[in-house]
C-alpha cells in the first residue's frame, strides 16, 4: 500500500454533474511539510482540489514555505491555481493568522517576516510576534483565524491590523462538527462586523481525503510523543479536515453565505505565483569587467594560457570557444564566476595561511572552461568528454558544479561565502529526510504501543532504505500474526507513512546565492550546526524553480595528501604542490596491481580490490576504467567480462560498425561510460548533443520515469 495509492484521487466532475452551488477556494491547508501535522502531501492536495472542481487551493503551512514548490509543480502540471501561503502561529498569544501574498514584493516581505522568526530561534523552531507582522504586513492579505471556543480573543489582532492591512484582512470562519457550528458562525458575523473586516470560510484542511484521518492521528501521536490509547483529546474528534466539493461547503455554510462568495474574490487577489521568482547571480565576481561574459573570457584565456603555456591545442581552443558561446548565450556567466571566485579563495593566502586543496569533480570534469579556471583538474585534452552532459541550451536546466575541500579546512570556505555575500544572501539549501521503512515501523509501532522487542523486530526485517514496511510473509517468520487488527493496521499506517517528510536538514554543501536578498526569494533558518543558515527548499525545489546551488563539499582524501605534503616538506624538504605530484608513477601502479590499495581513494572497497589484480593497471585511463567497470550498469549489463578478456586478449576485439571504432577503441569495443552512450547515439542514430544528453537521463532513470521507450 504506498502513500500515494491509498485514497483514491476523485476524477474532476462534469459541471452537469454537480449541484449548483457558489464556486469556492479552499485557502487553509496544511500538507506534510507542517512536519507531523498534515495528513497529505502537497501535490495530492492539489490534485484532490482540482478533481472537487475547487477554484483554487492555497497552501498554509505552518511557519514555512517548504511545501509550496510540490505544489506549485503539481499545479502547474494540470494547470490549476495554487496560492501561495502561510499559517503563522505566534508566541505572543496572538492567534493563527493566515498570511498571502498579493504580488512579488509582498511574497519577498512574507519571507522576511518567517526568517525573522526563524533566526531568533534554534532549528526547527520559529518565534513570531505581532509587531513583527505589522513590520511586514505591506501587500499580505491577512485572515485571522478566532480560536475556539473563545471567538472574541481575535478581537484584539483584529483591531491592532485594522490600521496596517487596511482592506486585506479578514475573519476565518471554521467548522468543527460537534454540534455547535451555527452558533459559532454567528459568533464570527458578529465580530466581523464589529470591526468592519468581511467573514471568510475556511476548510481548515489537515488531508486531501478523510481516509487519511487514522494517519493523521499517527502523526499527532508522534508528535506529542504519546500512544493512540492515551492521546486523548490530542486527537481530532472526527475525520472532516479534509477537501471537500463546493457544493458541500456551500450547504455548510448556508447560514453565512457570503463566507463562500468571499473566498473566490480573495483568491482573485491573490496575483503572485512563484513563476515569478527569477534568480539573479551575484555580480560582485565582475569586478572590473563591463560584462559578468566578459570577466569570464578573460579568466577563462588567463587560465587557458596557464593551464597550455606552450600554446592551446586545436581541440581544446574550439571547445573553449565553443562553451564560452554557449554560457554566454544561456547568461551563466556569472554562476562560473562565483565558482571560480571560491576556489580562487581556496588556492589564495587565506586567513590560516596556507591553501586548501581543493577539487571540482563531477559533470563540471567535462568543461574546458573549468579546466582553465582551476576548478577541476580534468584535462579535456586527454579525455573524450561531452559538455553538452554538462551544460545544454536545450536542457534549461542550471549546471551543476561540485567542488570537493579539505574536510578538515572546509569550514573556512563555508564562512567565507557567508562572510562575501551576506546572510540574507547566501545559504545552505535543505535536505527534506523523509521516513523509510524502518523509521516508519519504529514510530508507527510506538503510537500502536507496541512492544520495544516487537517494534525491533519488524524494523530488523526491514534493509536501512527500503522503501516499505514488512511483508506479511516476513511478518509470520519472525512469529508475528499479520492478520491480527492492531498489528495490521499498524503496518498499513507504516506503508503509508513511507516517503513523508519528518524534518529539514542541511545539505551536504549545496550553497544558493544570489544578487538580491535571498531571504525575499525563500525563508531562511538556523541550522543545529553553529554558524549556518539553510534556506527551506531542497535540490530538487530549487531546480524546480531554476534556482543554482554551488556544492562546496567536503573530502577527507584531500586532508590525507595534505598531510602527505607536509610530511614530504619535514621529513625531506620537498615543498610539493597538489600540481606537482607526478602523474603517472610506475611503483604506484605496481602496487594497485597487487591490490594494495588500503587507504587509496576510489580503489579501496572489496571490490574494487578484487577487480585491480584482474585488470593490472597501468596508467591513469586504466584506473578510470577500473572504477567505472565496477558499478551495478556494467555488471548487470555483462560488460565486464568481455572487457576483460579483450584486454587479456583472450578475445578479439572488434566494433559492430567501422564509424563506432572512434568511440569505443579506448575501452576495447566495449561501452562502459555514459559519454560513449551519448557518442554511440550521436553518430550511428544522428542524435544532437543535447538529444543524446536527454537520451542520457533516461537511462538513469528509466526505471521510475519510464521515458526511455521515446526515444526508439
Amino acid at each position: 500500500m504506498s502513500t500515494s495509492a491509498s485514497v483514491t484521487v476523485l476524477s474532476p466532475a462534469k459541471p452537469s454533474s454537480l449541484p449548483e452551488a457558489a464556486p469556492y477556494a479552499e485557502l487553509a491547508v496544511t500538507t506534510n511539510f507542517s512536519f507531523l501535522r498534515g495528513g497529505s502531501h502537497p501535490s495530492e492536495l492539489v490534485g484532490q482540489a482540482h478533481a472537487l472542481g475547487l477554484a483554487a487551493i492555497a497552501i498554509t503551512d505552518r511557519n514555512s514555505l517548504a511545501g509550496v514548490v510540490r505544489a506549485y509543480a503539481k499545479a502547474k502540471e494540470i494547470d490549476f491555481k495554487m496560492i501561495v501561503g502561510a499559517r503563522l502561529v505566534f508566541s505572543d498569544g496572538t492567534p493563527d493568522i493566515l498570511a498571502y501574498p498579493a504580488d512579488r514584493p509582498a511574497y519577498g516581505r512574507l519571507c522576511r517576516l518567517l526568517t525573522t522568526g526563524n533566526r531568533r530561534a534554534e532549528k526547527g523552531d520559529c518565534i513570531l510576534k505581532l509587531d513583527d507582522l505589522v513590520e511586514f504586513a505591506e501587500g499580505l492579505l491577512l485572515i485571522v483565524v478566532p480560536p475556539r471556543p473563545q471567538v472574541e480573543l481575535a478581537g484584539p489582532a483584529l483591531k491592532r491590523l485594522s490600521a496596517a492591512a487596511r482592506d486585506r484582512l479578514w475573519l476565518g470562519a471554521a467548522l468543527s462538527y460537534r454540534g455547535d457550528d451555527q452558533r459559532h458562525l454567528k459568533r464570527v458575523a458578529e465580530l466581523a462586523r464589529d470591526h468592519a473586516v468581511p467573514p471568510i470560510a475556511i476548510g481548515d484542511v489537515l488531508y486531501h481525503a478523510p481516509e487519511r484521518r487514522a494517519l493523521q492521528d499517527v502523526l499527532t501521536c508522534i508528535r506529542e510523543h504519546t500512544t493512540l490509547d492515551a492521546a486523548g483529546l490530542r486527537l481530532e474528534a472526527n475525520a472532516e479536515r479534509h477537501l471537500k466539493r463546493p457544493g458541500e461547503m456551500s450547504r455548510l455554510f448556508r447560514s453565512l453565505p457570503e463566507a463562500i462568495v468571499e473566498t473566490v474574490r480573495f483568491a482573485d487577489r491573490c496575483h503572485f505565483s512563484l513563476k515569478q521568482l527569477s534568480y539573479e547571480y551575484p555580480d560582485e565576481t565582475r569586478e572590473g569587467f563591463a560584462t559578468p561574459q566578459d570577466a569570464l573570457v578573460h579568466y577563462a584565456e588567463e587560465g587557458a594560457r596557464w593551464r597550455y603555456p606552450g600554446g592551446v591545442p586545436v581541440k581544446v581552443r574550439k571547445a573553449l570557444d565553443h562553451e564560452l558561446k554557449l554560457i554566454g548565450e544561456l547568461k551563466y556567466a556569472p554562476y562560473f564566476l562565483t565558482v571560480h571566485d571560491i576556489v580562487r579563495f581556496a588556492r589564495s593566502e587565506n586567513a590560516e595561511k596556507r591553501k586548501i586543496l581543493c577539487q571540482g569533480r563531477g559533470s563540471a570534469a567535462n568543461s574546458v572552461v573549468c579546466y582553465c579556471l582551476g576548478v577541476t583538474a580534468v584535462d579535456p585534452d586527454k579525455v573524450e568528454l561531452l559538455f553538452e552532459r554538462f551544460l545544454s541550451a536545450e536542457r534549461l536546466e542550471p549546471p551543476d558544479i561540485d567542488v570537493d575541500f579539505e574536510h578538515e579546512e572546509r569550514e573556512q570556505v563555508i564562512q567565507y561565502i557567508y562572510k562575501r555575500y551576506g546572510r540574507e544572501r547566501a545559504g545552505l539549501a535543505a535536505t527534506v529526510i523523509c521516513y523509510r521503512g524502518r523509521s516508519a515501523m519504529r514510530d508507527v509501532g510506538k503510537a500502536f504501543g507496541l512492544s520495544e522487542d516487537t517494534i525491533g523486530v519488524l524494523a530488523g526485517t526491514l534493509w536501512g532504505w527500503s522503501t516499505s514496511a514488512p511483508l506479511d510473509e516476513e511478518v509470520r517468520r519472525i512469529g508475528l500474526d499479520p492478520s491480527d487488527v492492531r498489528l495490521a493496521k499498524a503496518l498499513a499506517l507504516a506503508q503509508a507513512l513511507v516517503d513523508f517528510p519528518r524534518h529539514l536538514s542541511q545539505h551536504v554543501g549545496g550553497f544558493v546565492m544570489t544578487r538580491g536578498r535571498l531571504d525575499e526569494v525563500v525563508p531562511i533558518a538556523n541550522a543545529a550546526m553553529e554558524d549556518r543558515t539553510v534556506v527551506e527548499w531542497d535540490k530538487n525545489d530549487l531546480n524546480e524553480l531554476n534556482i543554482l546551488k554551488v556544492d562546496v563539499l567536503a573530502l577527507g582524501m584531500l586532508s590525507c595528501i595534505r598531510k602527505a605534503l607536509q610530511m614530504l616538506n619535514a621529513h625531506y624538504g620537498l615543498s610539493a604542490e597538489l600540481e606537482a605530484i607526478p602523474p603517472e608513477e610506475p611503483e604506484v601502479y605496481r602496487m594497485l596491481c597487487r591490490a594494495d590499495s588500503i587507504g587509496v581513494f576510489q580503489v579501496e572497497s572489496r571490490a574494487q580490490m578484487s577487480m585491480l589484480p584482474r585488470l593490472q593497471p597501468k596508467c591513469f585511463y586504466d584506473l578510470v576504467i577500473e572504477v567505472a567497470i565496477v558499478r551495478p550498469g556494467p555488471i548487470q549489463g555483462g560488460m565486464v567480462h568481455p572487457y576483460l578478456k579483450r584486454r587479456q586478449g583472450v578475445e578479439k576485439v572488434f566494433y559492430p560498425k567501422p564509424e563506432l571504432k572512434e568511440v569505443l577503441i579506448r575501452t576495447l569495443g566495449v561501452p562502459l561510460f555514459q559519454e560513449q552512450a551519448m557518442r554511440i547515439a550521436i553518430v550511428a542514430a544522428g542524435f544532437t548533443a543535447a538529444e543524446a544528453d536527454r537520451l542520457r537521463r533516461s537511462m538513469a532513470t528509466f526505471r521510475h520515469l519510464g521515458t526511455i521507450k521515446t526515444f526508439e
